[in-house]
Parts: C-alpha cells; structure tokens; sequence
C-alpha cells in the first residue's frame, strides 16, 4: 500500500513556457512528491481479513477497527465524543483497583477464550477484595496475520462476559506487533470496583481455628486449556472454569459477611493459594485430600501427564476462610448458587510456627504440600 511522503506535491503552473515544462519534467519524482494519480486511501477494514501493522498506525484503519468492531460489542458514551479517556461516577466507599495480563495459549480452549478470561480474571480479583465490580479497561496487544473473524469472536466473548459481570469496558487501546511477534492476541485489563462499608477481606485476616471452604472442583482450566494446546482427548471432555464470581461472592456475603479471606486460585493453583494465605497470616493450613473436590476426568487426565491437580489454574472458584462458627450457613451459601453447587468444607486453620500446608491423605498420613516453584503449565491465563 503506497504511503504518502512527508514532502508536499506540487502540481505545475498553468503558465510554464514549453522550456520551463521540459525543465520541470526533469525534476525527479523524489523531489516533487508522488504523483497524484498514484495515491490511494487505506483500504477499508472489509478488505484485510487480517490485522496488518496499518490497524495500529492511529489513523483511518485504526479507527475503522474501534467503529466496526470494538464500539458496537462494548457500547460507547452517548453523551460525549471518544476521547482519551473516559469520565464516569463511583459511588461512596473504598476503590478496589486490579490489573492483570493474558497470553493463554490457544487463544480459544474449550469453556472458553482469552477473551472471556481477560474479563472474568480481572472481575474476580475485584471480587476477592469483597469489592462489587463496577468499570474495566481493556488493552490489545495484536499481531499482523491475526484473523479478524478471530478478533470478532475474542471481542464478542469479552462483551458477554462483561454483561454476565455486570460490569462496562469504558476505556481501551489497541497496539499492533509485526508477525511471530505476539501470538495472535494479548490483553491487559485493569478493573475498578467499590468495598462496602464493614468488608474487611485480607490474607492475614486468616485464624486458627478458621475454616477453609473451596467453591468447586480444582484444576478445570489448566487441564482444559493443556488438552487443546497438546491435541490429547481423554475419557470425557475437559472444559474450562471461567466464570465471573462476583455473584457468588455477594451471596455468600450477604450470609457471612466477617468472611477472613477470599482467594481465586488461578496460576499455581489450590496449593498457592494456601500457601500465600499461611504466609501471611503466620499460620497453618491442614486440608483433607479426600474432601477437595476433583472432576475424574481431571483427575486422570493429571495422572496421565504426572500433574498434581492442587497445583493446576483454576479461574472460576474462590477460596473462603471463614470463623468456624458461621462455616456450615456460608457453604450453604455458596451450594445455593449456579457456581457453587459443588462447593466442599476441605480443611482448618491451625498453629503451626513453620507455616506450613500439609494435607491428609486417605490412609492417614499428612504429606506437605508446597508452594510450587514455576508454573507446571504455562501460558494458561
């Protein structure tokens, strides 16, 4: 696609004499510009089935990609024109601010996309703080060669997950990276949302004597997400967790609302998440591994590939400890709910001066369960 100079073109004189116009002729094209005739518009966004490096140049391919694909799936404020960033009233109470990356690979996974994921993991940071999520920003990081039926579909996934949440994308941006350069999509979003008053959720809230509650089965994305990278089928699909836990969490507010701690234990899975809760709080956590909830097809299929399923990403289950005193009415909570319905009472808060995980296992011994190292899959979330 021609590019115009940064030279301006000059068009001749009607009054140049014969000699003059001869002169002119011999003027290279280098110093008069382009020729006129030869300059074209950038294609509309109709004709590149891909992204090319112009969908990120600011100009008219740029903005053909915010009026045709972004602003119809995320709405736009109808009350001002687009500008670079975007006015809009919090209610009183504490802010709760989150942000997070996502460079899973595929980038569509059964349950799931990057696109819903990049919605529902920022939402359900929010959600952890005991904060009602209200506002996201969402950033694009784009490679040349990425087909836009893709993009569409990424962007459909994160306007439906953002309605399920009950939250607005109110800001964006978008960057495009040469091919080989970006795996297809990455996206940044950052999540604002508001604590009510009395809500005090933090790790070190945890206690001894606390109980720890679990809202579902463990290990679902990661196993999801490492079938459809590797092309391994087992005996029953594998499907993705994501899901927005706002509701869940209110719900379960709303029954027990001295809740100590709320985690989702995305990477690092279930035992990093103990693990960050007994460091802070200088205590121990002892579980029972019989009790922690695990789908059997993720249960083989972590067998089949060496995995332990407590150290596989989840990203639809939150993890709540609670005063032993109100445990039974908030798991009762959290089985009421669509999300919850298999949620299990898995261990307790204990004394412990190593602050140490440990869990016990079906013939009666206590093995430790420890903080992983890395992560057993990347490129998850």
């Amino acid at each position: 696609m021609p590019e115009i100079s940064s030279q301006p073109f000059t068009s001749p004189r009607a009054d140049l004499s014969a000699s003059d116009a001869g002169a002119e002729k011999s003027i290279s094209s280098s110093a008069r510009g382009p020729d006129p005739s030869q300059l074209s518009c950038p294609r509309p966004l109709a004709d590149h089935p891909h992204i090319v490096l112009g969908h990120g140049g600011g100009g008219k391919l740029s903005a053909e990609l915010i009026e045709q694909i972004f602003l119809p799936r995320f709405g736009a404020p109808s009350d001002h024109p687009l500008g670079d960033s975007t006015v809009v009233a919090l209610p009183a109470g504490r802010i709760a601010v989150s942000t997070d990356s996502f460079v899973v690979r595929p980038l569509f996974f059964p349950g799931g996309s990057i696109g819903d994921l990049a919605v529902n993991g920022t939402v359900n940071d929010l959600a952890a703080s005991g904060a009602q999520p209200l506002y996201l920003t969402a950033s694009f990081i784009l490679e040349e060669g990425l087909p836009l039926d893709d993009l569409v579909r990424i962007v459909e996934d994160m306007a439906r997950a953002a309605r399920n949440a009950g939250v607005r994308i109110i800001a964006g941006d978008t960057k495009v990276v040469e091919r080989g350069h970006g795996d297809g999509c990455y996206i940044t979003t950052t999540g604002v949302g508001i604590v009510p008053d009395g809500c005090d959720i933090r790790l070190d809230r945890a206690q001894v004597g606390d109980v720890v509650l679990i809202s579902g089965t463990v290990g679902d994305h990661g196993m999801a997400v490492m079938s459809r990278r590797e092309g391994l089928e087992f005996s029953g699909p594998l499907a993705s967790d994501t899901a927005s836990l706002s509701g869940l969490v209110q719900a379960l507010l709303a029954v027990c609302p001295d809740v100590h701690v709320l985690r989702d234990p995305t990477r690092g899975g279930l035992a990093m998440t103990l693990n960050e809760i007994a460091q802070a709080a200088r205590c121990g956590i002892e579980i029972i591994q019989a009790a922690v909830p695990i789908d059997p097809i993720v249960q083989s299929a972590c067998e089949f590939l060496g995995l332990d399923p407590l150290l596989v990403a989840n990203e639809g289950k939150i993890v709540a400890v609670v005063p032993a005193a109100t445990a039974e009415q908030a798991l009762n909570a959290l089985r009421r709910h669509p999300l919850g319905q298999r949620a299990a009472m898995i261990g307790q808060v204990i004394a412990d001066p190593n602050h140490l995980v440990v869990a016990r296992t079906a013939v009666g011994t206590r093995r430790v369960v420890p903080m992983p190292i890395g992560e057993q899959l990347p490129r998850i979330c």
